[in-house]
Formats: C-alpha cells, sequence, structure tokens
C-alpha cells in the first residue's frame, strides 16, 4: 500500500508540529515543553491513555484496536536536540541559543504524532500499540532509563519500532539491515603525569606531552594489527589538554580524551583490553604515570531478522523502495530497547541535505507522509483485523 491519503492531507498541520518543535529544542532529560506538548496532542486525538514521567521526562501513549488481541507493539521516537547553535537562518530556526534539533528528532517526534493521530482516529487494528516518546537520547540512555522505570514490563510491549532520517537517502524512500546496524560506544580519558620542566631543560624533566603523543600513535595500533581487517573498529583520540599554554614549560599533565566504536562483542573487549595496556605500557616506558578512566556508552544495536524483514516488506508497500542499509559507527540507544524485545530500526530518507550534528541541517517536511504511513502500516500489517 502506498502512502496513506490521510497523511498528505495532515501534512500541513505535522509540519507546524515539527516546526514547532524546532524552534523550540531541549537537551537531554530538560525535554518539559516538548514532552507536555507531544502529551496535549495525544489526549486531543482521544488515546486511551496517556502516561507522563516514564524515565524522567518520557511518555507514552496507549492506543487500542477496534478489535481485541493480545499482540502489543511499540514504536518510539526521541524528543531531545543537541548542545549546537543553529545556523539555518529558518524563520523557525532556535529560539532557545546554543540548543538545535541538528539530528531530525524534532522529525521523529512530529511523524510519530501524526501516525498516532492517525491509529486513534481510525483503530483499524487488533491489539494495542504503544506510541513512546522518549527524552536523552543524544548521550543521555534515556531508552535504558525508561525501560528501568518499567516501560516494557508495564504496558506489556511485544515487539518494538523505531525510526531514522537519514540525509543522503532519497527523501521518502527507506534503507535496513538486519543484525548488528549502529555501534557500540565507548569513551575514554587519559591522564599522563609526567615531570613538569623548563623547555631548555628537557634532560631534567619527563615530557608527558612526548608521553601523550606515543600513546596516541600506539592506540592506533589496535585497529592496524589487532582487528580482523574484514571487521569494523575505530579508535579515535579527540581531545588533547595540557596544564600549561607557556612556549618555554613542559607540562606536568596531559589529558587525552576519545572514543571506540566497535559491531562486536569481542572487539569490543579486546579494544578495552589493549588500550588499557598500551596507555599503561607506554607511559612506564618513559617514566610517567598514566591513569585510564573507561566508559562504556550504548552496545551494539542489532536488528532481529524476522522483525527486520517485515519492516522491510512494508518500507516497499509504502515508497516501492527500500534499500541495505550500510553498518553505521554511530551510536543509537534504541539498542536498549532491541536488546529486550524483538524489534527493528529503519532509516528514512531526507534526501540532499546537510548531515546530521550539523548546524545548517534540517528536517526534510517532505518526509512526514512516507514516515507516518510506515509507521501505521507496522501496526495494520501486524495486528490485522479479521
Amino acid at each position: 500500500m502506498p502512502i496513506k491519503n490521510r497523511f498528505s492531507e495532515l501534512l500541513p498541520e505535522i509540519t507546524g508540529w515539527r516546526r514547532h518543535i524546532h524552534a523550540n529544542p531541549e537537551l537531554m532529560f530538560d525535554t518539559h515543553e516538548t514532552s507536555a506538548f507531544v502529551a496535549e496532542r495525544l489526549r486531543e486525538f482521544g488515546c486511551d491513555e496517556v502516561v507522563e514521567g516514564i524515565g524522567q521526562t518520557g511518555l507514552v501513549g496507549v492506543i487500542r484496536g477496534r478489535q481485541k488481541g493480545d499482540t502489543v507493539i511499540g514504536l518510539r521516537a526521541d524528543m531531545d536536540a543537541l548542545p549546537i547553535t543553529e545556523a539555518t537562518g529558518l524563520d523557525y530556526a532556535s529560539a532557545n541559543p546554543g540548543k538545535m534539533h541538528a539530528c531530525g528528532h524534532d522529525g521523529h517526534t512530529a511523524m510519530l504524532l501524526g501516525a498516532a493521530r492517525y491509529l486513534a482516529e481510525t483503530r483499524n487494528f487488533a491489539g494495542t500499540v504503544i506510541v513512546i516518546f522518549q527524552p536523552a537520547e543524544e548521550g543521555g540512555g534515556g531508552a535504558r532509563v525508561m525501560i528501568e522505570d518499567g516501560l516494557l514490563d508495564r504496558f506489556g510491549i511485544q515487539e518494538v519500532y523505531g525510526m531514522h532520517n537519514w540525509p543522503g537517502i532519497p527523501t521518502g524512500t527507506f534503507a535496513i539491515r538486519p543484525g548488528p546496524f549502529f555501534a557500540a560506544t565507548d569513551e575514554f580519558t587519559i591522564t599522563v603525569e609526567g615531570k613538569g620542566g623548563h623547555a631548555a631543560k628537557p634532560h631534567i624533566a619527563t615530557d608527558s606531552i612526548l608521553v601523550g603523543s606515543q600513546i596516541v600513535t600506539a592506540l592506533q595500533s589496535i585497529v592496524s594489527r589487532n582487528t580482523d581487517p574484514v571487521e569494523q573498529l575505530v579508535v579515535s583520540v579527540t581531545s588533547f589538554e595540557t596544564s600549561s599554554t607557556a612556549y618555554n614549560v613542559l607540562p606536568q599533565r596531559v589529558v587525552l580524551r576519545g572514543t571506540v566504536r566497535s559491531l562486536d562483542a569481542a572487539n569490543r573487549d579486546m579494544a578495552q583490553d589493549r588500550l588499557t595496556n598500551l596507555v599503561q605500557m607506554t607511559a612506564a616506558a618513559y617514566g610517567a604515570k598514566a591513569d585510564l578512566e573507561y566508559q562504556r556508552g550504548y552496545p551494539v544495536m542489532v536488528n532481529s531478522d524476522d522483525e527486520t524483514d517485515f519492516a522491510s516488506a512494508v518500507a516497499r508497500q509504502v515508497s516501492g523502495d527500500c534499500d541495505e542499509a550500510p553498518l553505521i559507527m554511530g551510536g543509537e540507544d534504541f539498542a536498549y530497547m532491541l536488546q529486550e524485545r524483538p524489534g527493528a530500526y529503519i532509516m528514512v530518507g531526507n534526501g540532499d541535505t546537510a548531515p546530521v550534528h550539523h548546524p545548517e541541517y534540517n528536517f526534510n517536511d517532505e518526509a512526514i507522509p512516507a514516515g507516518c504511513s510506515w509507521w501505521a502500516e507496522i501496526v495494520e500489517k501486524r495486528m490485522p483485523v479479521s
């Protein structure tokens, strides 16, 4: 079935919701105004239940079909923005300085609201759908926090589906892949302690900059010499700070920060072990000390095989096209939901736009009918009325 006519009719209204959210971005769990806006819309639609305060500022709407059924499906959208200063020049650009919907979560929320309105109007399914609006995807692990607050068990969710817009894919088309899709994302901080001194007398100091530089170089061997070349692993040092900015001082301390991204549990463990050993041994070789803080972040996001096949078939019905998506080394906290329940995560094309997390990015409103139709069709095809 192609894009539903109802979403073409609703497009101006859904676009208005999206642009309102875009103009009022909020970060992490501080999505109070966005959550209140979503809750008000869900109540207007006539959802059977609207439950707020799940995972701090997360909320759900419960919509029951016109026929009873045992199946309960969750549909999830993220609501939070990024700490980026917007540079689009749009008339609905961010009104909150230093905050911006640079990843399209405004579009995700608006599309799921559109689908919720349609599903509440038609109820053309046998079972229950739970529309999930989640805060803090951008680093806060909002999905995990909502799960810990009872989201999946409380509402009896059996399978769950998510969506993300993707620049570079033709507008309104889809891409998906089974199995590992988005990477696990870990972070590290390395503090190197040397012996400070005068730049003219390096022989009586222990140069922490030299040690830090050697560590940066050594860490590149984790990918090039410890990882199977056909597998994916990224180790990046992204910050190098010193305790001095003077031209003639060898600093006592340097701090390195970075990230490790992996698509395989064994490689994730190996990378952490090798990084730990290389940091300690390299520092010791130069007479310095090094302290490592290693923090594991989002796990690998893994699409279930059967649900991915189903999601792909629905996407082809909606748009006529669903390509195989590439592996993505970015992180996505929908991974927590897919660890607990079978389901799938799909990309919807945003067209030829700036990339996500860019100050000139903007969600493409022309993708709204396709995204809404996909979510609605997931429900109607998975829970058909007899």
